[in-house]
């Protein structure tokens, strides 16, 4: 199979047949063999009889239906899990994706050999206080923190070599660094397209302010994930060894101090260099034990399932 087109949704029940022709004719067109998996993550508005319809229409159409709203990550995960095209595009559900692009997306990982390939939307259609400024602000620091030379992460519309899905774990609210997860697992060769960015036809967007503080917090999970994940003792180490060596370097000064150079001077327990040892020494020791038990809940962590799947369509 040459593509699996991945799309995650929520309450999109107005544009999903709009979406699915399209793409339909987009695959037709260039002779492509396909299939489409639409990830319906809770939604209340009718949007699993509509891919239940398409399905009966089309048997490249497939479906996933989670039990409850779960996230676009965790819709991703289901949708790459059973993803079988050599090729594999994500795209959102609101039309705002075209799926015009999907051919030289295609194309870009088939002849040229990407890893993987985002869009950009250079040109935008959102509010810029609420959205442009922000996403900017983002896409910055998730360059610089990364290493990623990317303009615009957060672009639902992407296309993946199938191995990339298949070896990378998009958890939490992740999806906004898929191009860092895939760096970190081995797949170097990113690259970026300009594709066209369209006005929502229908409804309202998901998404708030919000999801940019959480997506700074995000960004620094991931940085100290791929840094330290598999070696907290590294970090946590290195503090503790730090601190404890601040606390005892003062320790030792005022023990010497109060021996040999001021034994007629204050109390030990009377100078503000005592408690600072103590603080430091403490704090290093607690470092120390958030390394070892770092170390034991890496070794001894169990995965679980992060979302639990209602329906399946042509699965």
């Amino acid at each position: 199979m040459n593509i699996s087109v991945v799309i995650p949704l929520l309450n999109e029940s107005d544009s999903l047949t709009e979406l699915h022709d399209w793409i339909a004719n987009v695959m037709q067109s260039n002779h492509f063999s396909y299939e489409i998996l639409f990830i319906d993550d809770g939604s209340t508005d009718g949007s699993w009889e509509t891919i239940t319809s398409l399905s009966n229409k089309n048997p490249n159409v497939k479906g996933i239906r989670f039990l409850k709203n779960f996230g676009k990550s965790q819709a991703l995960h289901a949708g790459f899990e059973k993803a079988k095209g050599d090729v594999v595009i994500t795209m959102d559900a609101d039309l705002q994706d075209n799926p015009d692009e999907i051919p030289e997306l295609y194309n870009m990982i088939v002849k040229e050999g990407y890893d993987l390939v985002s869009g950009w939307k250079k040109k935008r259609f959102d509010s810029v206080i609420s959205k442009n400024l922000p996403s900017k602000l983002f896409n910055w620091a998730a360059r610089k923190t990364s290493g990623v030379k990317l303009h615009d992460f957060n672009c639902g519309l992407k296309s993946y070599n199938n191995k990339v899905v298949k070896n990378i774990d998009v958890n939490g609210e992740m999806h906004r660094y898929i191009p860092v997860l895939a760096k970190n697992a081995g797949f170097t060769k990113i690259g970026e397209k300009v594709v066209q960015h369209q006005a929502r036809k229908y409804g309202e967007t998901k998404f708030g302010m919000e999801r940019f503080i959480n997506g700074f917090l995000d960004l620094i999970t991931i940085w100290f994930l791929s840094r330290f994940g598999k070696r907290p003792m590294h970090l946590f180490g290195a503090l503790g060894v730090i601190m404890f060596a601040i606390g005892f370097g003062f320790a030792l000064y005022l023990g010497i101090d109060k021996l040999f150079l001021n034994p007629t001077g204050r109390l030990i327990t009377q100078r503000p260099q005592f408690y600072i040892s103590l603080a430091t020494m403490i704090i290093g020791t607690q470092f120390f034990v958030a390394g070892f038990l770092g170390e034991i809940i890496l070794r001894s962590k169990q995965d679980k399932k992060r979302y639990l799947v209602k329906d399946e369509l042509n699965l």
